[in-house]
């Protein structure tokens, strides 16, 4: 129905930046918000950050100041620049989406996920 296709993870030293991006595509109607999540070995899947194509935009705690989060309602995609970045960033980031599809139905739909390690 709707596939996400993530890039742009990899190793970064403590204090360097990396931007993540993830496009949509399938039989979308509307989207009505995208975001990142990231999850360790172990713990819950946590928010990072997301934004609405309302233009409202969330970050956990953590990243305020750090991360910044931008969509692009006309492409489906939704990016995530991350500076600043320190090891406790470390972590299987995955890109999420709540759509509303072709059939008029409210769907959630996640991508693969991409590996962000944060070491010197």
């Amino acid at each position: 129905q709707v596939q996400l296709v993530e890039s742009g993870g990899g190793l970064v030293q403590p204090g360097g930046s990396l931007r993540l991006s993830c496009a949509a595509s399938g039989s979308i109607a509307n989207i009505v918000g995208m975001g990142w999540y990231r999850q360790v070995p172990g713990k819950q899947r946590e928010l990072v950050a997301d934004i609405t194509f309302g233009g409202s935009t969330k970050y956990t705690d953590s990243v305020k100041g750090r991360f910044t989060i931008s969509g692009d309602n006309a492409k489906n995609t939704v990016n995530l620049h991350m500076n600043s970045l320190k090891p406790e960033d470390t972590a299987v980031y995955y890109c999420h989406t709540q759509v509303v599809l072709a059939t008029a139905d409210r769907g959630d739909f996640w991508g693969q996920g991409t590996q962000v390690t944060v070491s010197s």
